[in-house]
């Protein structure tokens, strides 16, 4: 009995805490459940918003919305700690010395944030773009606060920390409305160059997606060991850009083919000389095969050497 007695007094104080504290725990929890769901609420309202705009563009819509998140889960985290009677004042000191020592142990996530910062202010690239780094290149998916997401050419996901997109120069296809392509074709030393060249821009002037300023060219590029190498250059409005450029390049050797005009493989011509000498000792004729020699077709005049 005097057990009894004695554990019952001893748990007096601890029931009449667990009675006073219980309400203000489940208050906290109600808020916590409560604020979480409005945090994600006014994301996807703050999303939808945005995204009805026409003055912001679409490459912050998601960092925005992720701002707004987390601002609503840091005052709910707050709110439910001072219901559950913790001091604000010392809980923001002790959040500032944590925030400096997670700070310090996570420098390169930090970078990765002042970098998506920079990303974000500067706009390089959008959502959207095609863009090329030294390591890796992608359609852009995503812009975050740590990391950029990007789908490859072949549908592979790329996650790329901001911190190696920023240290690297970047090349994107998709910022400028049009773009210049160079496809070098070859024509034979016998073909006519400026029929060729006739045909060149008759096709570029007749390809809508092809732009009139600047202008179409044809021009002699070089005169190569088997064929006079043309250049073709066309700007392309970027939309467009991989279409028309196969197009005009299958369009190319099909409309020289019907003119006549040929689009010659490498090939060299051999010429071997052989010197018959009469063997007046013998009698008898001896032949005598001198050194065979390899010649270009714009070197006709070639010597042929021999030991005679």
């Amino acid at each position: 009995m005097d057990f009894l007695e004695s554990a019952t007094t001893a748990s007096g104080p601890l029931v009449e805490w667990a009675i006073e504290f219980t309400p203000k725990l489940i208050s906290a929890l109600i808020i916590m459940i409560v604020g979480w769901m409005a945090a994600a609420w006014a994301r996807r309202a703050v999303r939808t918003a945005l995204l009805r705009s026409k003055r912001l563009d679409r490459t912050i819509h998601n960092v925005l919305a992720s701002t707004v998140r987390y601002a609503i889960l840091i005052i709910v985290l707050v709110a439910a700690l001072g219901q559950l009677g913790v001091s604000t004042t010392s809980l923001l000191a002790a959040l500032g010395a944590a925030g400096l020592a997670i700070g310090l142990a996570l420098q390169g996530t930090l970078s990765n944030i002042a970098a998506g910062i920079m990303l974000l202010w500067l706009r390089p690239f959008r959502i959207g773009d095609y863009v090329e780094t030294s390591d890796v290149a992608g359609t852009v998916r995503e812009i975050g606060l740590f990391a950029t997401e990007l789908d490859t050419y072949d549908g592979i996901y790329r996650f790329v920390p901001n911190s190696e997109i920023w240290n690297t120069p970047i090349t994107n296809y998709s910022r400028n409305p049009s773009r210049m392509t160079n496809l070098v074709i070859g024509i034979s030393y016998g073909s006519d160059i400026n029929k060729a060249r006739d045909l060149l821009l008759e096709l570029a002037r007749e390809c809508e997606p092809v732009a009139d300023d600047p202008a179409p060219i044809a021009f002699v590029a070089s005169l190569d060991d088997s064929a006079v190498t043309l250049n073709y250059r066309v700007w392309i409005a970027n939309a467009d850009y991989w279409a028309t450029m196969r197009y005009l390049l299958e369009e190319s050797k099909r409309r020289l083919d019907a003119a006549g005009i040929e689009i010659p493989f490498p090939q060299r011509v051999i010429h071997i000389v052989n010197d018959e000498a009469p063997d007046t000792e013998s009698g008898t004729e001896a032949v005598a095969s001198g050194p065979a020699k390899m010649e270009s077709p714009d070197d006709p005049n070639a010597m042929v050497d021999d030991d005679r």
